[in-house]
C-alpha cells in the first residue's frame, strides 16, 4: 500500500515538513494551559453570577473586573492588592485610584457603583436592574435608539454602562463624555428619565416598544426611528431625514411639555414662511403627543414603575456608605429644562440647542448631595436654517 508521503511525491507534490514548534512539548503544554486558564475564568465568571461577593476569592474577583466589568487593564494590579471579594466591598475612592491605579474618575465611579450594588445584594436585595445594561449596549443601543450614535466612542471608551447611566449629570457629558450641545445633553439625560420609569428594564421597554411600532401609543418609549417613521407616516417625509443624529425621541417629545410644534418644526427644517406646513404638524402632535402624560402614568402603573413627570427627570441621591457612593431610587421634581424654544440662533447643526445660565460645578457627583440633574437648564433654543 502506498503511503501518503508517497501518494504526494508520485503526483508531484512534497508534504510540508511540521514544523519542530507545532510538535514541541513546550508548545503543546502552553496551548493546554491557556486552554485550562480560559475553563477556569469562565467558572470564576460563573461564581460571580451564584456567588455573594464577600465570598469571593482572589481569582473570581479578577474574573469580574476583567469579564464583567471590562477592565483588564486593571487586572494585574488587583491581583497584587485585592485578594478577596470582602476587601472587594470595603475598597474607597482613594482605594481604587492609588492601590488600582485607576486614574479615570469615571471608571471609578463604574466601580463604586458596582460595588455598592453588590453591597445592597449582601443584605439581601437582588442587583439592580441597571446592572444587566452593559456599556456596549449603551454604547452602541441605546445612544442610536435616541439619536445620538455619534456620541457612541465616547460612551464606549469610558465604559458606560446602566449603572453610570443612573449617574450621570450634564457636567460629565460635557467634560468627559464630548457632548457640548446643549439639547443633545437634555436629550440624554431625558433618555435616562425613561429608563428610569421602566426601572432600567430592558426587557419592558423593549415590550412596549413592540407594541407601538405599528400604531401611534406610548410615544414616551418612541426611538428615534420611530419618530422619523411617524413623521413620514404624516406625509413630512420630505423633512424626516433632518431628525437622523438630532436626539429627537419620545421621551423629549413627551416629559419636556416646551419642545412643542414650533420646536419640532424648526428640527426637521421645515421654514417659518410655510405655515400650513407647521399647521399641519400641530395638529397631528397634538393628537399623539398631547394625551401622552396620562398614558405613560398608566403605563407606569402596569410595570409597576414609578410614572414621568412632564419637564422632570431623574436624580438618584446618594450617601456616603464605607467609601463608596450610593445612588438612591429616588426621585426629585426638577424644574423645566427650558422656558421655550425659539430661532435665534441660526446655526442649528452645529449647536442643537442653547442653554443659559449653566451650573459648571465640580466634574464628580461626591459630595453634593440632592444635586438635580436638569438644574441650570434654563433657557433652551432649537433653531435650524
Amino acid at each position: 500500500m502506498m503511503t501518503a508521503a508517497a501518494l504526494f511525491v508520485k503526483n508531484g507534490e512534497r508534504p510540508s515538513p511540521v514544523s519542530r514548534s507545532q510538535c514541541s512539548p513546550t508548545r503543546q503544554s502552553l496551548s493546554l494551559s491557556e486552554g485550562e486558564e480560559q475553563v477556569d475564568r469562565l467558572q470564576q465568571v460563573e461564581l460571580v453570577r451564584t456567588t455573594p461577593m464577600s465570598h469571593w476569592k482572589a481569582g473570581t474577583v479578577q474574573a469580574w473586573l476583567e469579564v464583567v466589568m471590562a477592565m483588564p487593564m486593571y487586572v494585574k494590579a488587583c491581583a497584587e492588592n485585592v485578594k478577596s471579594g470582602k476587601v472587594l466591598l470595603s475598597l474607597s475612592d482613594e482605594d481604587l485610584e492609588l492601590g488600582l491605579g485607576v486614574c479615570s474618575s469615571l471608571h471609578r465611579r463604574k466601580l463604586r457603583l458596582a460595588i455598592e450594588d453588590y453591597r445592597d445584594a449582601e443584605a439581601g436585595r437582588s442587583l439592580s436592574k441597571a446592572a444587566d445594561l452593559d456599556h456596549h449596549w449603551v454604547a452602541k443601543a441605546w445612544l442610536n435608539d435616541i439619536g445620538l450614535s455619534q456620541y457612541s466612542q465616547a460612551f464606549q471608551n469610558h465604559l458606560v454602562d446602566g449603572r453610570m447611566l443612573n449617574s450621570l449629570m450634564k457636567r460629565d457629558l460635557e467634560k468627559h463624555l464630548n457632548v457640548s450641545k446643549k439639547f443633545h445633553q437634555v436629550s440624554i439625560l431625558l433618555g435616562i428619565e425613561l429608563l428610569y420609569q421602566v426601572n432600567f428594564s430592558r426587557e419592558a421597554l423593549q415590550e412596549r416598544r413592540a407594541r407601538c411600532e405599528t400604531q401611534n401609543i406610548d410615544p414616551v418609549v418612541w426611538t428615534n426611528q420611530r419618530v422619523l417613521k411617524w413623521v413620514r407616516d404624516i406625509d413630512l417625509k420630505e423633512y424626516a431625514d433632518n431628525l437622523t443624529n438630532s436626539g429627537v425621541h419620545g421621551a423629549v417629545l413627551v416629559l419636556e411639555p416646551t419642545f412643542n410644534a414650533e420646536a419640532m418644526a424648526t428640527a426637521l427644517g421645515i421654514p417659518s414662511g410655510k405655515h400650513i406646513l407647521r399647521r399641519h404638524l400641530a395638529e397631528e402632535m397634538s393628537t399623539v403627543f398631547h394625551p401622552a402624560n396620562s398614558t405613560g402614568i398608566r403605563e407606569a402603573e402596569r410595570f409597576g414603575t414609578p410614572p414621568g413627570r412632564a419637564s422632570s427627570a431623574t436624580r438618584a441621591g446618594k450617601e456616603e456608605n464605607s467609601g463608596g457612593i450610593k445612588y438612591k431610587a429616588g426621585r426629585l421634581p426638577l424644574g423645566k429644562i427650558g422656558r421655550g424654544f425659539s430661532s435665534k440662533d441660526s446655526d442649528f447643526h452645529d449647536d442643537y440647542g442653547s442653554l443659559q445660565n449653566e451650573d459648571c460645578g465640580d466634574d464628580d457627583p461626591q459630595g453634593r448631595p440632592e444635586q438635580r440633574r436638569l438644574e441650570g437648564y434654563n433657557s433652551l433654543e432649537v433653531t435650524n436654517v
